[in-house]
């Protein structure tokens, strides 16, 4: 690092922020606003506040605005409180750079209540946004604003009106590959995408920023222009492109530099600087982890294995990243592609194309649209070539790896082996290389060895989870109900899972609280009734093993054992059959043992007919030693 104090400085800074965060002082995580602000907006959540207005968007329920350098007003005061995002009870014509007085609720950002779930108290956290205002209604606004921004915004709705007419069902893809916006694309497609690994080429990322960038560069060369004037032009653009796409942590790190860890640090730097909430931000980690593992580990890596080809030291490049983003990906999603290491090596080279045809149909698309659509086709082909590549991984369970959500040490210990490996690859390169003789093959062979141990050593200790005991997680569904229950021998079990108030719970709340906890496999899902509040998320959950968007499996469904079966039984043992899962009834009597865990069913008798449903209830006892624990379903008091 003395050769590099970029990198020195960089790893002080992030060290600082960690002993500040385990110290209570909320840098990175939690509330960096004045205690006595935070104390009365909790005694008084009814506030007015104002601010700029930067962002507004329709959601499913209602107009949501971001509003930046936001103050609390009290009593004729002002207090900071930096951004905010409102949300309206009605609709209002607002524009960027508008100042807006607004009164409403204002809420603290929650946080995750399940395992695996999403952050969005992290993730706001970055964009120094604490608290959202609900029930807002704006008092006062400016007619001033901004026409720069407004340009730019009325600049990429034409784009994206131009890309839903030239690309038709395609649009989504191509609207969220080139302008960043993913509202519209279709959230099976997406998980299609992160289960084939090639998901990141959805999002504007430094690839895209790099190969629109170059392609602009070599085209102003073309027409005349010297290196200067194109590079300063192709600078220009990009910097406005970045502008007209949100300008993500991914795209600040774009672009081709001569010493790219020196770069990497100041850029993290004054990321960091800016925002210390992103040390804990998946885009953050991810991005400097994928640049630093194709530009500085796959070199090691290519030494330790001696890669000579093209396409060998690609599929080493493409490893190394994998290698570096590891803890990250089991961290925040709990699992990870393995199928992607191949599929990468066929789509990386072409995204090329699907990024210059879609851009070049955009501008065409000023003057014409037949020629647009003309111009989109063959990257409207690629994209049916990736579909069908995620198809095909979905049908593999073995397409990616459920490892569960590794702990601080867990991570530290596999990068301390990783970093040692990396080391003995440099030495490799540097000492091992060129004339091989007798003694040289031999330290290669003892370096290799070794190195491939500490490696796999790594990986499986990131994958540990201990086991041994009975354990009982019980979902936040909202109103509805899910048990998850993990038994001493490792065999797990889902009781219900269902919400009327939470929509997409499978996806949301069911797989990621399956994938945190490295569950792979649910030997039983029982069902108690067939209520939506009880069954909603399993049904989605079984309609994703059927359909391949996940490599979570299921060995039995257990219904209630009615002699006449509601139309959601039905559902629900069509949707356990195509995804493979054997359906079994329960009544009274029957008993299910795994390991020192037995499960009773103590309701409903043999011969109830299920009309009554919440009183025909699956009631369920489970005994593990002296510990019982009862689940009732729905069922009445009598």
């Amino acid at each position: 690092m003395t050769k590099r104090p970029m990198c020195l400085l960089c790893f002080l800074m992030v060290l600082l922020l960690s002993i500040a965060n385990f110290a209570g002082i909320p840098l990175i995580a939690g509330n960096p606003l004045p205690v006595n602000v935070q104390k009365w907006i909790e005694a008084h959540p009814g506030s007015t506040i104002c601010g700029e207005v930067e962002q507004s968007e329709n959601t499913e329920f209602s107009q949501s605005v971001y509003l930046k350098k936001t103050y609390l007003i009290y009593q004729s005061k002002k207090f900071p409180i930096e951004n905010v995002r409102i949300f309206l009870k009605k609709e209002e014509k607002l524009k960027p750079g508008m100042q807006v007085l607004v009164k409403g609720t204002l809420k603290r950002v929650e946080g995750p209540s399940n395992p695996g779930g999403f952050d969005s108290r992290q993730y706001y956290a970055c964009r120094h946004i604490y608290y959202f205002m609900k029930n807002a209604t704006i008092r006062k606004k400016t007619t001033a604003y901004s026409g720069y921004k407004q340009t730019l915004l009325d600049a990429k709705q034409k784009c994206k009106s131009i890309l839903e007419k030239a690309a038709g069902e395609d649009a989504p893809i191509f609207c969220a590959m080139i302008l960043g916006e993913k509202k519209e694309l279709d959230p099976e497609m997406r998980m299609r995408y992160q289960l084939a690994g090639i998901v990141h080429i959805l999002a504007i990322s430094g690839l895209h920023i790099s190969i629109l960038g170059m392609g602009l560069y070599e085209l102003l060369k073309k027409t005349g222009l010297g290196i200067w004037p194109a590079g300063m032009l192709s600078l220009a653009a990009m910097l406005q492109y970045g502008m007209l796409t949100g300008g993500s942590v991914s795209t600040m790190i774009s672009g081709r530099i001569y010493d790219m860890q020196s770069a990497l640090a100041v850029t993290a730097m004054l990321i960091l600087a800016e925002a210390p909430a992103y040390l804990l931000d998946s885009g953050f980690l991810l991005s400097f982890g994928c640049v630093l593992g194709a530009g500085t580990a796959s070199d090691r890596l290519c030494a330790f294995v001696d890669a000579k080809g093209k396409r060998m030291k690609v599929l080493i490049s493409s490893v190394a990243i994998q290698l570096v983003t590891l803890p990250v990906m089991l961290k925040f999603f709990g699992e990870v592609s393995v199928i992607g290491l191949l599929l990468n090596l066929v789509v990386l080279p072409s995204t090329g194309v699907v990024l210059g045809c879609g851009t070049t149909a955009v501008l065409l698309g000023f003057f014409s649209i037949p020629a647009a659509r003309l111009v989109i086709l063959p990257a409207r082909g690629l994209l049916h070539v990736y579909e069908a590549l995620c198809i095909w991984a979905g049908r593999s369970k073995f397409s990616t790896w459920i490892g569960g959500e590794p702990e601080a040490w867990q991570i530290l210990v596999y990068y301390v082996l990783l970093f040692t490996v990396l080391v003995m690859g440099q030495y490799i390169k540097e000492n091992l290389s060129g004339e091989q003789t007798k003694n040289r093959r031999r330290r290669l062979r003892t370096a290799r060895a070794v190195s491939g141990t500490l490696l796999i050593t790594g990986i499986l200790l990131v994958g540990f989870h201990k086991s041994g005991s009975l354990k009982v997680i019980c979902l936040d569904v909202g109103q509805g109900d899910g048990i998850l229950i993990e038994t001493p021998g490792a065999h797990h079990f889902l009781i219900d899972g269902g919400s009327s108030s939470q929509s997409d719970l499978g996806r949301y709340c069911l797989l990621p609280a399956l994938k945190s906890q490295g569950i792979s496999y649910l030997d039983g899902i029982f069902i108690s009734h067939t209520d939506q509040d009880h069954i909603s998320g399993i049904k989605e959950l079984l309609e994703y093993m059927g359909n391949g968007l996940t490599t979570v499996r299921a060995g039995y469904l257990v219904l209630p054992g009615w002699q006449e079966h509601p139309r959601a039984w039905t559902e629900l043992a069509g949707a356990a059959g195509k995804a493979g899962v054997r359906v079994v009834t329960g009544k009274r009597g029957d008993e299910l043992h795994s390991d020192q865990v037995n499960f009773s069913i103590l309701w409903p008798e043999k011969n109830a007919k299920g009309k009554e449903v919440n009183e025909d209830a699956m009631v369920m006892e489970l005994s593990f030693g002296e510990f019982q624990m009862l689940f009732t379903g729905d069922i009445g008091a009598e």
